[in-house]
């Protein structure tokens, strides 16, 4: 399970170099909005090449590649396929066809280049255009089996509405930005896969950030996206059950080992909704 997921722009060896050390579940090297249009080559290729250094952990590396209308994609994984990396994140999509349109590509790319099939995974960013918020119940009604996590951002959905800052002033979402974080829980949790909050972008408040990754933790996000190699450990560290939470879970399921519907621990009754969640907590 991804707890935190670090970007980094593809073409900066100076900032790779410092993300590699920052302990982050996954590491995706950026080609999309952190790279100039001009510098796009030179970042396949630093992409390419860290991928090829780094090849004991390329299960922990993703790519973020070019959106399907950009004209930029299918170079993109032309050069990403065959350097391997876990998987891709797949932005500014408009609907379940986007999903499927880039699958049939890796499905050639992978046999071209002798991968198992399926083997490159996807998190699909899935709130960046008006089309892909409202119709996220078409994505959960279909089978995509290469989607490990789903994400969702504010600021392209942002551009894509004409609006201003998607923030209150006291850092709370507006509401428009609000119903797209809950739509994309929500279709995580009903695909059964990873649901990841977007970034913090006031990278330089660490206690904001931790009160923000607790609330996404309760609210039910199983990791998140950071922009800054400072933001991992505290987002490892929300995203990671405390040892009472690992010690009542321990607890609950032991207590249910009996066969009962129900227990009482503490003074408190515990079903079996608790039990699932305890589970959970566990596998962690």
């Amino acid at each position: 399970m991804i707890r935190s997921t670090l970007f980094v722009p593809a073409d900066s060896e100076r900032k790779l170099a410092k993300a590699s050390g920052a302990g982050a579940d996954a590491l995706v090297l950026d080609l999309e909005d952190a790279v100039l249009p001009e510098r796009k080559p030179a970042a396949r290729a630093q992409m390419r090449d860290y991928l090829a250094a780094h090849a004991a952990a390329r299960d922990a590396i993703w790519v973020r590649v070019n959106d399907l209308q950009s004209g930029e994609l299918l170079k993109d994984l032309a050069m990403v396929v065959p350097a391997r990396p876990a998987g891709i994140l797949l932005p500014k999509i408009r609907g379940p066809e986007d999903v499927a349109i880039v699958g049939h590509y890796l499905d050639a790319l992978e046999s071209e280049h002798g991968l198992t099939q399926g083997q490159i995974r996807i998190t699909a960013i899935v709130t960046e255009t008006p089309a892909a918020v409202l119709r996220l119940s078409e994505l959960v009604k279909q089978a995509h089996p290469r989607i490990q996590a789903i994400t969702w951002g504010a600021e392209d959905l942002s551009a894509a509405l004409g609006a201003g800052e998607p923030r209150l002033p006291g850092g709370a979402w507006r509401s428009m930005y609000d119903y797209a974080r809950s739509q994309c829980l929500l279709a995580a949790h009903a695909l059964g896969v990873e649901a990841l909050d977007t970034v913090y972008v006031d990278f330089k408040n660490l206690d904001g950030l931790r009160r923000s990754c607790l609330e996404s933790r309760y609210d039910g996000f199983t990791g998140r996206m950071a922009i800054h190699p400072d933001q991992v450990a505290i987002i490892n560290e929300a995203f990671t059950p405390t040892a009472a939470e690992r010690e009542l879970a321990q607890r609950i399921v032991d207590a249910f080992a009996s066969g009962a519907g129900a227990v009482a621990i503490d003074g408190k009754m515990y079903d079996v909704p608790h039990l699932k969640s305890a589970r959970r907590i566990l596998a962690r």
